[in-house]
C-alpha cells in the first residue's frame, strides 16, 4: 500500500495555544482516521493543516491531492447545483465523475435547484458531492454527518467504503461514531488507536 498522508513531528500553535506537539502519523491508501476530542482540541486545525490552509509551526506534512469538505460550502449560492458543482469538476478535470457523484450521495434530482435554496443537509450533500467528483486520492472531511438525515449517513458510508476500496483514503474530524473500519486519533490526550 502506498503512503496517501505523512505527518511528521508537526507542532502547531493557534491563538497562543498548542494544539498538536510532534505529532507523527501516516496513512495509506485504503485507511481512514477518525480525529475525536473535545471542542478546542484541533481537529478542525489539523484537517485545515493537511489541506495547507495552516502551516505547521514545526515539522512537516506531505500528502497526496487532496479534496476538502468543510463547513465552508465552496459554491457559488446564485447557480443551479449542477452548475455550480461542475465549475469545481472542470477544473480538476473530473466532470465525468460528476453526475455518479450526485446520484450517489442523493442529490442528482436537485441539479437544477439554486445552492442558495439548498437546505442545510442538501448542502452538506453537495460538498460530499464536490469532494467525491474530485478525483482527489485523499479526502477530508470536518464533521462529515453535521446536518445529515440518516439517507444522507448511508450514502456518505457507502461512498467512502467505495473511496477506500478504490485506493482512497479519508480523514475525517467527527464528534459522532464513524461507520466502519476506521483508525482513531483522540486530539488533546494523544491517542492513536
Amino acid at each position: 500500500m502506498s503512503e496517501l498522508l505523512r505527518l511528521s513531528g508537526v507542532t502547531l500553535r493557534r491563538g497562543g495555544r498548542l494544539l498538536l506537539e510532534g505529532l507523527d502519523v501516516g496513512l495509506a491508501a485504503g485507511e481512514a482516521l477518525h480525529l475525536s476530542g473535545p471542542n478546542g482540541s484541533g481537529k478542525s486545525s489539523l484537517i485545515r493543516l493537511i489541506a495547507g490552509l495552516l502551516r505547521p509551526d514545526v515539522g512537516h506534512v506531505d500528502k497526496a491531492a487532496a479534496a476538502l469538505a468543510d463547513d465552508a460550502l465552496a459554491l457559488d449560492r446564485e447557480l443551479p447545483l449542477g452548475r455550480a458543482l461542475a465549475f469545481w469538476t472542470r477544473l480538476a478535470g473530473t466532470t465525468s465523475r460528476l453526475d455518479e457523484a450526485m446520484e450517489a450521495i442523493g442529490i442528482a434530482h436537485l441539479a437544477d435547484v439554486p445552492v442558495r435554496l439548498l437546505s442545510a443537509g442538501q448542502a452538506k450533500r453537495a460538498a460530499l458531492a464536490r469532494v467525491a467528483a474530485s478525483g482527489a486520492p485523499l479526502w477530508l472531511l470536518d464533521e462529515p454527518l453535521n446536518a445529515l438525515d440518516s439517507d444522507g449517513v448511508a450514502r456518505l458510508d457507502a461512498l467512502i467504503a467505495r473511496h477506500q476500496a478504490s485506493g482512497g483514503a479519508v480523514v475525517a474530524a467527527s464528534h459522532s461514531a464513524l461507520d466502519g473500519e476506521w483508525r482513531r486519533l483522540q486530539l488533546g490526550q494523544g491517542v492513536i488507536a
